[in-house]
């Protein structure tokens, strides 16, 4: 496993997509939160990471979609097979290399809060006797940050996924794109399918149980509230799980085939 990420994430840096991801996510990440915050002169950032995960469901297939799509169409994916690693160590450190990348440029994104940081301080100096809490919140901060994490966790694992059902990265970008943005939308369905009297349109009971477990941002709330939801927390990784052991048995059944 150790040979494929190291593999895996020196690729990156030899093609030019870890650089056009993490170019594009420290981008859109300072746009959002410049805008969200410094220029509405708000310290909330519950917005600005909400929007964030949208943006990831664009990003994040950049990362994914030559994962095991590139492996086929360069024919290498017999070698990659036949190596002396075990089929969940291949998938695993695709996966691992994938988060890693994406993970890095988040944390090398909060250098956005360092600004709100400095412009609270300064506040708190002249508004000495102030009763509320001037500033960001850093429990909310830290709180949306592993909730991003997570949901980025379970988008990989899906793109990872998609990409060993095809040889087309571009097919692959798209499908993965299509996947995550209705597993985003039906949160979104589910809370304005209300009338004005606040019944649901979704009549089925069932039905809103399986939007809420598909829908991954229904869970997030927790996270931005600064609240660490174990039961939330059980979820992103179950699902994350789900995704890779699909990945892993997709080429059992490959391997067993040739």
């Amino acid at each position: 496993m150790t040979a494929i990420f190291k593999k895996e994430m020196r690729s990156y840096f030899i093609n030019p997509v870890g650089f056009v991801f993490i170019g594009i996510f420290l981008a859109l990440a300072a746009g959002l939160c410049t805008y969200f915050t410094l220029q509405t002169g708000s310290y909330s950032t519950g917005t600005y990471f909400y929007c964030l995960i949208f943006c990831m469901i664009i990003v994040c297939p950049l990362l994914t979609m030559r994962t095991f799509a590139e492996e086929k169409k360069m024919r290498t994916e017999q070698m990659l097979m036949t190596a002396p690693v075990s089929i969940t160590g291949m998938v695993m450190g695709k996966f691992l290399a994938a988060f890693t990348m994406f993970a890095g440029s988040l944390i090398i994104s909060c250098i956005n809060f360092i600004p709100l940081y400095i412009v609270g301080s300064a506040e708190a100096a002249l508004n000495e006797d102030a009763i509320t809490h001037i500033g960001p919140v850093t429990a909310e901060i830290f709180g949306s940050l592993i909730g991003v994490l997570l949901i980025g966790a379970v988008f990989i694992a899906i793109g990872v996924f998609i990409s060993s059902m095809t040889e087309n990265q571009l097919s692959a970008a798209i499908m993965t794109i299509a996947v995550l943005l209705i597993m985003a939308v039906l949160n979104i369905i589910n809370k304005i399918g209300s009338d004005s009297e606040g019944t649901t349109l979704v009549g089925s009971y069932a039905v809103r149980y399986v939007i809420d477990w598909v829908s991954v941002i229904s869970r997030f709330s927790y996270f931005q509230h600064g609240i660490l939801d174990w039961s939330a927390l059980l979820y992103y990784l179950s699902l994350t799980f789900i995704f890779v052991y699909l990945t892993v048995r997709v080429y059992e059944h490959r391997r067993w085939a040739k």
